[in-house]
């Protein structure tokens, strides 16, 4: 049975005042607006149960510790600044968010066919699956957990800082220090493009993936490549522990710490006397060992 069948129904109409429909529970909103002159913030604080199709949100904090929510067909303009906040089991399938800080501090959240203009979008979340959206954000998904996302293409600067024990696929990220300090993290059949990706991270898998930009993967731990391609990638893997596949070419390889680089071209090797740590990895061009020499 759908749950909405269920519920208490309100459609078309506007709410402007302060926390207008507050602690409601078991409600259907459907093609309504949240503006007017009022101004009135949390307007679905508190809430249970609670599905909301086709509106429009122009007002501030509308969502916070809600459980059960639905958003479907809807739009949360720049206005709707810090949308939903402390919320658990939440779906947002088809709808728009533009107003900053949109997503913090949830549990439970479905992400489908949505597209969110929101800097520092999903800050502290938990237990996150994403599917076929766009998220433009300056700094997204700060400190995560458990996220799967398949078919997200995202666009921002500091992106997946210290986020954990997640899986991404069919991605495309354009975004510059991605992955800094993430751990337990692998990424499928991706295009990750962008500066100083994923520094300091422990436990990243990339694999089919195409790697674009400078100074990718030092400092990581337990780094694995598998049949990854790279483009503009120089003074890579520096201080690294790392394992790594890599098909055609890369610019640049620098002090590598630990582990195995197999690359069927390498443009330089870089290994230099003032390296602060050993230059222990195995490195094999062309499937010729050139370092360290016998």
């Amino acid at each position: 049975m759908d749950k909405c069948e269920n519920m208490r129904t309100i459609k078309n109409e506007r709410f402007d005042e302060e926390r207008a429909l507050y602690a409601s529970r078991g409600l259907k909103i459907d093609g309504c607006r949240f503006e007017g002159p009022a101004d009135g913030e949390s307007a679905l604080k508190e809430c249970r149960d609670i599905t909301a199709e086709n509106c429009f949100f122009d007002l501030r904090y509308p969502m916070w510790h809600c459980e059960g929510l639905t958003v479907n067909g809807s739009v949360q303009t720049e206005n709707c600044r810090a949308a939903l906040w402390y919320d658990a089991d939440v779906t947002l399938k088809n709808s728009t968010f533009n107003g900053i800080k949109a997503v913090r501090e949830c549990r439970g959240v479905t992400m489908e066919n949505c597209d969110a203009n929101s800097p520092e979008f999903g800050w502290r979340s938990a237990d996150i699956t994403i599917k076929n959206s766009r998220i433009t954000s300056q700094y997204a998904f700060f400190e995560c957990k458990n996220i799967r996302a398949d078919g997200l293409c995202l666009e921002g600067k500091y992106t997946f800082q210290y986020i954990e024990n997640s899986t991404f696929a069919n991605c495309r990220f354009k975004t510059k220090d991605a992955f800094w300090h993430a751990k337990n993290v692998t990424v499928y059949d991706s295009v990750l493009e962008g500066e100083y990706l994923a520094w300091y991270s422990e436990g990243l898998t990339l694999v089919r993936c195409r790697i674009k930009g400078t100074q990718p993967l030092c400092y990581c731990k337990g780094l694995k490549l598998v049949d990854c391609t790279t483009e503009d990638c120089d003074l890579a893997f520096e201080y690294s522990d790392v394992q790594a596949e890599i098909r055609g070419g890369i610019v640049s390889v620098k002090n590598p710490e630990s582990g195995k680089i197999c690359a069927d071209e390498i443009g330089e090797l870089i290994v230099t006397g003032d390296s602060r740590r050993p230059v222990a990895a195995e490195i094999f061009e062309g499937g010729k060992k050139i370092y360290p020499e016998r």
